[in-house]
């Protein structure tokens, strides 16, 4: 599994580092001092995991994790515990509080699967899951889950039961970056899940109308109901 340390203190980097040792399966690829610096190593290197410092000049580790087309998984480090509570909100996956016990950072790495040799960095085709922000609360999104995508200009309305975050990402991003075989461009406004349409029904002047799981329906613009047919025809 490869690792990336986020920290803007170089001993702290330097620490973690030594503990990580006796974890011959982590394999630490690189290091960042800030969320820039951050950003530009997880697109270059592909970590599976991010030790993510919270508190940051220029940025910080919720920042960083908001900029990321691809999130790795992410355990936080930060000697503030009132982060505590907002770091298991995102789906982290522990939070240790510095300076770090060793016995302490073994169990939160016995969460992470068993890897007997440290694998090669995967292609990342499409996007699959996203940081998103609803208020004071932020967390992780797997966007398999997501029925509905909904433009407000240059952000997405993400429809998901019981909230409806923005995403900062257009309608045309995310159209470009998910898997088209799973997601479809209804309309100029709405990008669909087909694996979470329950029903095709015939709507006004052939128009087709999808009804998502949940109840909501979505109508398709002449032209999208067209490529539906086509793409759904045998």
């Amino acid at each position: 599994m490869r690792a990336l340390i986020v920290d803007d203190e170089r001993l702290a980097r330097a620490e973690l580092k030594r503990l990580l040792v006796p974890f011959p399966e982590l394999q630490v690829v690189g290091e960042a001092a800030n969320a820039d610096e951050a950003a530009r190593q997880v697109e270059a290197l592909t970590p599976d995991l991010l030790f993510l410092d919270i508190e940051m000049p220029g940025g910080s580790g919720f920042d960083l994790l908001g900029r990321l087309e691809h999130v790795p998984r992410v355990i936080f480090t930060t000697a503030y515990d009132q982060h505590a509570v907002r770091a298991f909100e995102v789906n982290a996956l522990d939070y240790l509080l510095k300076p770090i016990d060793p016995a302490r950072l073994a169990r939160a790495l016995e969460r992470l699967p068993s890897v007997s040799e440290p694998p090669a960095p995967a292609p990342r085709k499409h996007l699959e899951r996203v940081f998103v922000r609803d208020g004071e609360h932020c967390w992780f999104v797997e966007l398999a889950d997501v029925p509905l995508f909904e433009s407000e200009g240059n952000y997405a309305r993400l429809h998901l039961p019981g909230k409806q975050p923005l995403l900062a990402r257009s309608l045309n991003y995310l159209e470009e970056h998910l898997d088209p075989e799973y997601f479809f461009r209804a309309s100029r406004q709405h990008l669909v899940n087909l694996r979470r349409v329950e029903a095709v029904e015939l709507g006004p002047g052939g128009r087709l109308v999808l009804r998502l799981q949940g109840g909501r329906e979505v109508e398709m613009s002449r032209r999208q109901s067209q490529k539906f047919r086509e793409r759904m025809s045998p």
